[in-house]
């Protein structure tokens, strides 16, 4: 099998957003989602990568650029579209989960970031992800920033300065 962890083209989001909805079918969120971050990739908002398998989309995150995005709700101090960018839905198909594709993943988009002048990456995690939270630490998103009531979830955010 071949991985791959790029930038996503419009074919290639197209497809993930596809992948999420059919994992998802019933919830109408998700056709939103893929409306609000397709707009935000193509305005310049948002960057989305992929993790392909043999072409073959199979995990994703997305880096948002400005505090327009609806997910930072224009807390700049989570996005501020010049030195903070915010890392939102990294996700994987489960059986592709622990073999380290996520963290690949994670630093193609930080040496994105860091090629275009961000010097931070904040990221939220409901308090209740505990597992989630571990690993967010352990990639070095150790500076707490805040706490959010968001749809009656109690989400933490983290940051970490991006190094060379």
């Amino acid at each position: 099998m071949e991985y791959v962890y790029k930038k996503a083209d419009s074919v290639t989001l197209e497809k993930i957003w596809d992948k999420n909805i059919k994992g998802h079918e019933g919830d109408n969120c998700w056709l939103k989602w893929k409306n609000e971050m397709i707009k935000y990739n193509a305005d310049g908002k948002a960057v989305t990568f992929v993790i392909l398998c043999d072409n073959e989309p199979i995990g994703e995150g997305t880096l948002l650029l400005s505090p327009q995005c609806k997910a930072v709700r224009h807390r700049k101090i989570l996005c501020d579209g010049e030195c903070i960018a915010n890392l939102n839905a990294l996700r994987i198909q489960k059986e592709y989960e622990n073999k380290g594709h996520i963290s690949k993943l994670l630093r193609e988009i930080e040496k994105y970031a860091l090629k275009n002048g961000y010097s931070y990456l904040s990221i939220g995690v409901e308090a209740k992800e505990t597992r989630n939270l571990s690993i967010y630490l352990h990639w070095g998103f150790t500076e707490f920033i805040k706490s959010y009531k968001e749809e009656r979830r109690l989400v933490l955010y983290y940051r970490k300065k991006l190094r060379q």
